[in-house]
């Protein structure tokens, strides 16, 4: 048991480190394209906030700049995530994972197995966000990741980790985060009914609550981190190009 968690652990590093750094030179690339200056503008923009998104990022520099939302800005997220191109690429990506690891082997290979795993993952996904949104409507709590402000390394790493459990209320305040918490158990739980009998346990469904819930906690320093790589790249390519001054012959 405790290496298929490990193995499912390391997956979803995987999966959203490629997604992250597929994404990110995909964005400049896209606001480097010949197309006029609004057009590559509304393209990047559009990019940006389905990243955002997708990794529930407030896209804020400190967590200082928190504002709570009112309902219908939490009705507009939802939908939002609910039809993310970026959600059904890392479903795609992480069923073509299970399909070569032959994981549940009893949906076996071909196109009608990886369909499946891909509904599955979508399925578990869709209960997740929708048991989510409505527990955190009710209790006012809001799961976006504020990017810390701080300066120090530690800090900013224990900052993050704890952002995979804590929500914060209107009045800014940190706490157990019970609609995350809610949410990734029913969508542990509710995915039994359509598993093989190998994963319908409650064993199973706690190792699944469990993966996604250490996940989130990993993710918190992939969002701390993510706006520092882009950054580095926007100087990179906002670098002045020097060049060389033609030298003079000495021929007379």
């Amino acid at each position: 048991m405790r290496m298929a968690t490990q193995y499912e652990i390391n997956r979803c590093i995987l999966e959203l480190t490629v997604l992250v750094l597929t994404l990110c030179p995909g964005t400049i690339a896209q606001d480097q394209e010949a197309a006029g200056p609004e057009q590559r503008s509304g393209s990047f923009s559009r990019t940006v906030d389905h990243l955002l998104n997708y990794l529930n990022m407030a896209g804020t520099t400190k967590a200082s700049d928190f504002q709570p939302l009112n309902q219908p800005e939490r009705n507009d997220i939802y939908w939002k995530t609910m039809v993310n191109p970026l959600g059904y690429l890392k479903a795609g990506f992480s069923a073509g994972i299970d399909q070569w690891k032959d994981k549940p082997p009893e949906w076996e290979q071909g196109m009608s197995g990886y369909g499946k795993r891909f509904g599955n993952i979508v399925g578990q996904y869709s209960i997740q966000r929708t048991v989510t949104f409505g527990l955190s409507s009710v209790l006012h709590e809001d799961n976006r990741y504020f990017n810390s402000g701080k300066k120090g390394f530690w800090s900013r790493m224990g900052y993050a980790v704890a952002s995979g459990i804590l929500a914060r209320h209107d009045d800014g305040s940190r706490h157990i985060s019970i609609s995350q918490l809610g949410g990734v158990a029913t969508g542990a739980l509710v995915s039994r009914a359509w598993l093989p009998s190998s994963q319908r346990t409650g064993g199973d469904a706690a190792v699944s609550f469990g993966i996604t819930m250490a996940s989130n906690m990993g993710f918190g320093v992939v969002k701390e981190l993510l706006p520092d790589l882009g950054r580095a790249i926007a100087k990179k390519r906002n670098k002045p190009q020097h060049t060389p001054e033609p030298v003079e012959s000495s021929v007379r």
